[in-house]
C-alpha cells in the first residue's frame, strides 16, 4: 500500500473559507463552472456515475479542460459506475482524460468485491475542492421532479491541499499515471478551521472517521443534528448518542421518509426507532424528496461528506469527510437543517407504539438480514485478509 493512504486524518488547518451548497441547482453549476476555470489540473473522484444529461455536463466539462492542456484525472468506483456508457468513456479518453477504475470486479477478489470507493471529490487546481454526498446521475439534478435532496461544501484554502493527498494516495493504486500533491500548506490568513477525514475501507487507520463522529457527540453541549439516508449505526456511536440525550443535548435524527431508493434499509433502520425515542433521541422523517445528504452539527462543529452513518459505510467504503468549526458556517448549517425538520414529519413515541404487527415483523425481518450480512461478509473479510498474509491492498483493489 502506498504510505499516504494509510494517512486518513490530517492535521486541523486555519484560514479557510468553506461555503454550503444546497441541492444540485447550487452545485452543479458551481462545480461545471470551476472546471471551466481550471488553469493547471483537475481531480474528480465519484462512486456513482450514470450516463444522462446529467452526466454529459459533467464528460463536457472535463474533456473541454482537457482540450485546454489542463491535466484532468477521473477515478470511478467499478461498481458504481457501471452506468457509464461506453461512448462516455471513450469521450473522455480520446480528450486525453486520465481515467482510472477503482477495484475492477472480478470473482477471484471474493469479500474484496465488497470494498468500494464511496467518495465524492472534486478539485479544481490548488485552490477550490468540492466535497459532499451527491453522484452524477440524473436523480439529483433539480430539473427531475423532487430530485434527490443533498449537500456539498465548496472549500477554498489549506485544507485543499489535503484533500490533492487523499485523492493521490488512492489514484496511485489504481493507475500508473504519476499525480502528485501540492506540497503542505501554510495558513492564508483569516477564516474557518477545516480537517480533511478519509476512511480508508477495512484497513489500518479506517475508523478515523467514526471516532471524530463520536467525539464530537460526546463534546456536544447543546445540539447534535445528524441527516443520513441510511442510518445503521455501530453500537459505539448509538451510545454516544443516547449519552448526548440523557446530558440534555438536543439530539435529532434527520431521516428519509416514504422516498428512499433502499426501502429494506429503511426497514431495517425502523427497528432502532423504539431504542431511540426511549432514550429522548427525537427523530424526524423527511417528506418532500429522498434526503440523501450526510450532515453532523454537534454545538458549532460540522461535518460533511460521502459517509453515511452506518456500519456498512464505516467499516467497507473508502470515505471523505471534512470537518469544519467555523461559528458562521454552524449558524448557516443549522439554518438549513431546521428548514429540513420543518419539511419533515416527527415520529413520536406514542405513535410508534400503535403501528401494525405487520409493521413490526417487517423491520424485524430487515434488521436482522442486515445483521447477518454484516456479522457474515467482515468475518470472510477477516478470513481473506488471514490467507493474503500481507498488506491486502497490495492484491486487493
Amino acid at each position: 500500500m502506498h504510505p499516504a493512504s494509510r494517512r486518513s486524518t490530517h492535521p486541523w488547518r486555519r484560514g479557510n473559507q468553506f461555503e454550503l451548497l444546497v441541492d444540485g441547482g447550487a452545485f452543479f453549476p458551481a462545480m461545471t463552472a470551476a472546471i471551466a476555470r481550471a488553469s493547471e489540473r483537475v481531480a474528480l473522484e465519484m462512486y456513482l456515475v450514470q450516463s444522462g444529461p446529467l452526466a454529459a455536463r459533467f464528460v463536457d466539462a472535463l474533456c473541454g479542460a482537457a482540450h485546454r492542456g489542463v491535466a484532468v484525472f477521473l477515478m470511478v468506483d467499478d461498481f458504481g459506475a457501471r452506468g457509464l456508457a461506453r461512448r462516455d468513456r471513450n469521450r473522455l479518453l480520446s480528450a486525453g482524460v486520465h481515467f482510472a477504475r477503482f477495484n475492477p470486479l472480478s470473482p477471484l477478489k471474493l469479500t474484496w468485491n465488497l470494498v468500494r470507493n464511496h467518495r465524492k471529490l472534486l478539485l479544481v487546481d490548488d485552490r477550490l475542492a468540492f466535497v459532499g454526498g451527491a453522484g452524477l446521475t440524473d436523480e439529483f439534478d433539480p430539473r427531475e421532479d423532487r430530485g434527490w435532496r443533498d449537500n456539498m461544501l465548496r472549500i477554498d484554502g489549506p485544507c485543499v491541499a489535503d484533500w490533492w493527498a487523499s485523492f493521490t494516495a488512492i489514484w496511485v493504486r489504481c493507475s500508473q499515471v504519476p499525480c502528485n500533491p501540492p506540497p503542505d500548506p501554510d495558513a492564508r490568513g483569516p477564516g474557518g478551521r477545516g480537517r480533511v477525514l478519509a476512511a480508508a475501507g477495512p484497513w489500518p487507520g479506517s475508523r478515523a472517521l467514526k471516532a471524530a463522529t463520536v467525539n464530537d457527540i460526546r463534546r456536544a453541549r447543546e445540539r447534535v443534528w445528524l441527516a443520513s439516508p441510511y442510518f445503521l449505526p455501530p453500537w459505539k456511536l448509538r451510545r454516544a448518542l443516547s449519552h448526548a440525550a440523557q446530558r440534555g443535548v438536543d439530539v435529532r435524527l434527520l431521516l428519509p421518509g416514504p422516498r428512499t431508493d433502499h426501502a429494506f434499509v429503511r426497514a431495517a433502520t425502523h427497528r432502532l426507532y423504539g431504542w431511540l425515542l426511549r432514550r429522548g433521541i427525537r427523530v424526524f422523517e423527511y417528506q418532500p424528496a429522498f434526503l440523501h445528504a450526510k450532515t453532523l452539527l454537534a454545538d458549532d462543529r460540522a461535518m460533511l461528506g460521502s459517509c453515511n452513518f452506518d456500519r456498512w459505510s464505516l467499516r467497507w467504503n473508502l470515505e471523505a469527510n471534512q470537518q469544519v468549526h467555523d461559528t458562521r458556517f454552524a449558524a448557516r448549517l443549522a439554518t438549513v437543517l431546521a428548514a429540513d425538520f420543518a419539511d419533515s414529519i416527527e415520529v413520536t413515541r406514542e405513535a410508534w407504539q400503535r403501528r401494525p404487527l405487520w409493521y413490526r415483523l417487517r423491520e424485524r425481518f430487515w434488521g436482522w438480514a442486515e445483521t447477518v450480512l454484516v456479522r457474515a461478509s467482515y468475518r470472510r473479510l477477516v478470513h481473506d485478509q488471514a490467507r493474503r498474509r500481507g498488506d491486502p491492498a497490495g492484491q486487493g483493489p
